[in-house]
């Protein structure tokens, strides 16, 4: 079971600490600061574990071999799945793991049959029973981290009617459950710089975006973070399969960049995330054990002045997929 609960220090971690997890495995990609403490700079994203289905063995299975590898924060939602990916944390890491769980909150599962497994939930009452379901399906007393996830921006499901909700009311229940005890820290998602801007007072352990090495329009929120302490923890890292959104992998420079290092498209796409900021900390998912193996294994990968050079100057193709 996850550990309830972030360390209690806030300060830099000692050398020893930091280089290691609970497990005594070198952490993936590094260590990195995250809810206060200190994590492995490459985490783990529970989205996929659902099409696993009933092979709950191996879902379980990558989860163990994730921890394996070096991974200390895991990101997850109860509406990954209905509950799956939240039973299977539960069930797969220990307490001795200490790994950091990081939930989001905004949507809850739709079962009706619908084009979405979600709906969107981001009246202030919806969003305190989404954590209760975190606690519950987690089988915590606390939630260490939780991510507000808005929904005001493309791509994914845009508020309409009761589901247009000011970012202010929304902060004030997610404060409150912190005073409450029930979360230990807050996250925002999906949202732009006003709503950065608005919730850094509310004292934001992390920022979850949309951005990639080709989709760096949130480059200003970026250094806001860097400035703030705040982590910067990207979903779409390698860019996406909605329509208009570009992949990095099929950049000319990151595949030179691969081909150099001798590594992949992807691993060289991750790793560039790394090296951009201090406070990047990513959370790639997958149900399958080669690639989560390959997604730490880009933690090091190390480019020369020249490639990274080449890869800072890739231009940033984002705003196309606004339209669709």
């Amino acid at each position: 079971m996850p550990s309830s609960t972030p360390a209690a220090s806030t300060g830099s971690a000692a050398p020893d600490s930091a280089a290691r997890t609970a497990t005594g495995a070198p952490r993936a990609g590094g260590a990195g600061r995250l809810g206060g403490r200190t994590v492995s700079r490459i985490g783990f994203g529970a989205m996929q574990l659902p099409r696993l289905g009933e092979d709950r063995a191996a879902a379980a299975g990558i989860l163990r071999r994730a921890v394996e590898l070096g991974i200390d924060h895991i990101d997850t939602a109860y509406f990954y799945g209905d509950g799956y990916s939240n039973a299977l944390i539960r069930e797969a890491i220990r307490p001795e793991d200490d790994v950091l769980v990081v939930t989001k909150v905004g949507a809850t599962p739709d079962n009706s049959g619908g084009p979405h497994p979600l709906r969107l939930a981001q009246r202030p009452e919806e969003l305190r029973t989404a954590v209760d379901d975190n606690l519950a399906s987690l089988g915590l007393e606390q939630l260490p981290l939780v991510n507000l996830r808005r929904a005001a921006r493309a791509p994914g499901l845009i508020a309409e009617g009761d589901q247009v909700v000011d970012l202010d009311d929304q902060l004030a229940v997610m404060t409150a459950l912190r005073d409450e005890g029930k979360i230990a820290a807050i996250g925002i998602s999906h949202v732009d710089a006003d709503d950065l801007r608005r919730a850094v007072p509310a004292g934001l352990a992390c920022v979850q975006n949309a951005y990639s090495l080709v989709a760096r329009d949130d480059e200003k929120m970026l250094d806001i973070c860097v400035s703030e302490g705040i982590a910067w923890v990207p979903y779409f890292p390698l860019g996406s399969a909605f329509p208009g959104m570009p992949k990095v992998t099929d950049e000319p420079a990151v595949i030179a960049a691969a081909t150099s290092a001798g590594v992949t498209p992807a691993q060289a796409g991750l790793a560039w995330l790394l090296h951009h900021a201090p406070n990047v900390l990513l959370i790639p998912g997958t149900a399958d054990a080669g690639h989560l193996a390959a997604n730490v294994a880009a933690g090091a990968v190390r480019f020369d002045p020249a490639t990274l050079a080449a890869l800072d100057a890739v231009p940033t193709r984002s705003g196309e997929i606004e339209t669709h």
